[in-house]
């Protein structure tokens, strides 16, 4: 039960973190350090399942990911998913280098 309410506790606050304006978060994101991440520890993932660099997943027609806020929360739930542990900040590294790469998302 103590690691239920924790779980439920931190994805509060995750998910409240969600709310401030994604575009603030990423002007103050490092995304050299989110490139370096994203190349350690997503792309071979992401070729195994659409082949070639993997930047399919980001490109292809119908992208689940529609806003800078659900781009946050898609980083959040694969590190969550794979167990990457990372922390907060390096999710929002990796979110506006794909961001600045990819979706080029304005709010």
């Amino acid at each position: 039960m103590t690691k239920l309410v924790l779980y439920l506790s931190c994805w509060l606050l995750c998910t409240l973190n969600l709310n401030a304006d994604a575009n603030e978060l990423f002007a103050k994101a490092d995304t050299a350090a989110g490139k370096a991440l994203h190349e350690k520890n997503c792309i071979s993932c992401h070729a195994s399942s659409y082949g070639g660099d993997g930047s399919g997943i980001y490109t292809r027609e119908y992208a689940k990911v529609k806003t800078s806020k659900g781009l946050i929360a898609q980083v959040r739930n694969c590190n969550t998913m794979i167990g990457l542990k990372w922390f907060e900040e390096e999710e929002l590294n990796v979110a506006a280098y794909l961001n600045k790469i990819y979706y080029k998302f304005d709010q």
